[in-house]
């Protein structure tokens, strides 16, 4: 039986611009890119989320939802830093540690003696010092798998503790409400509502079989997530598969020749990623995504032995805008995909998840 803790920072960008500039504190901020140029809102405080501000929303959103919104800039150093430190105090507990972000990680305390080996006390330990030595708060779950808690981090949130002991998983889980399901997203809840299925419990009365008609390989994921179970361990490193870089427009661009006119820094910012002599022989192929006007996103890629030319990009960047039907393009990143490193041995149940940490994840 293992003993997970989810440490979740509380509006973790947010705070830290509050922590560092007091004369901001009780006011709605939110950290984000300019609403004249497209941006998207990273992190918003509690005051501004009572207005409906939450991240990934378009920043001109925001002011709209909230005309006396605050919205600064992020300051990347200063959240680096902030988290190096709550990073540390982790450490001082477990080095089984999953960094999901810069502000969220997974810890296994299941064979620490710390404290008596209790997790409880163990989390409640960790956020006391995050916030002695960082003036941030954190929230927190402990339970017996990464999916409890994970969804325990955010019942009390902010500055909140909950721990789900295994005695009382069933009962926690069978009134569980699904879009409390991490994965469980905006589209998925109307459409499970509209099946009568509003609870974990609901859910338990459909058989596996049943749910993987009707939600196709996440079926068997809910199947295991509503009954409380998840055997996932916590990772403590993992396999980047992929190096991309993407642009926004600030206008919708639809003549080809004025967008590969506009993507020469975007080219050249892929090529500087790429130079690493540890990188270069690990590329596999090219792979573009184009974002339209109307939001459609569209994806390519091509197997290569080596680090693709611009005209390869351009190539497939061709063959997505024909996918558009003559759309104008919003955004297009580029990428390479990434073999494993010489050595890298897969070990079973441990995911080589290509996600990269500790970057713009931010929402606690």
């Amino acid at each position: 039986m293992r003993k997970i803790i989810h440490v979740d920072m509380d509006a973790f960008f947010a705070a830290v611009e509050v922590r560092d500039f007091p004369e901001l504190r009780g006011k709605p901020i939110a950290i984000g890119g300019s609403p004249q140029s497209r941006g998207v809102i990273a992190t918003a405080s509690y005051e501004a989320r009572r207005f409906g501000v939450r991240s990934a929303i378009p920043s001109a959103r925001a002011v709209r939802l909230c005309p006396g919104l605050i919205l600064r800039p992020p300051r990347f150093a200063a959240y680096r830093e902030a988290s190096q430190a709550i990073r540390a105090v982790f450490a001082r507990y477990t080095s089984l540690i999953e960094p999901l972000s810069l502000d969220e990680a997974y810890l296994d305390v299941t064979d620490c003696a710390q404290l008596q080996g209790s997790a409880t006390r163990i989390a409640a330990a960790i956020r006391a010092e995050i916030f002695a030595d960082t003036q941030l708060t954190a929230s927190a779950g402990v339970a017996p798998n990464k999916f409890l808690a994970k969804v325990g981090s955010d019942w009390r949130k902010p500055d909140g503790l909950t721990v789900i002991t295994p005695d009382q998983v069933d009962d926690f889980v069978r009134t569980l409400p699904v879009e409390r399901i991490p994965g469980v997203g905006s589209k998925s809840v109307p459409r499970l509502h509209a099946l009568g299925v509003r609870t974990c419990g609901d859910m338990q009365a459909w058989p596996l079989a049943k749910l993987s008609e009707t939600f196709g390989s996440w079926g068997a994921r809910l199947y295991d997530l509503c009954r409380g179970q998840d055997a996932r361990p916590v990772v403590t490193s993992r396999v980047r598969k992929q190096i991309s870089v993407e642009r926004t427009f600030a206008q919708d661009i639809a003549d080809p020749e004025l967008l590969s006119a506009r993507l020469d820094s975007l080219w050249a910012a892929l090529q500087e990623r790429t130079r690493d002599p540890s990188v270069l022989p690990r590329i596999r192929g090219a792979t573009v995504k184009v974002r339209f006007s109307d939001f459609s996103t569209t994806t390519l890629d091509r197997a290569g032995e080596q680090m693709p030319t611009w005209d390869v990009f351009w190539e497939l960047i061709t063959d997505a805008l024909a996918r558009g039907g003559g759309l104008p393009v919003r955004l297009i990143g580029l990428g390479v995909r990434l073999s494993a490193p010489a050595g890298t041995v897969s070990t079973p149940g441990k995911s080589a998840d290509s996600r990269q940490l500790w970057l713009f994840e931010a929402d606690g």
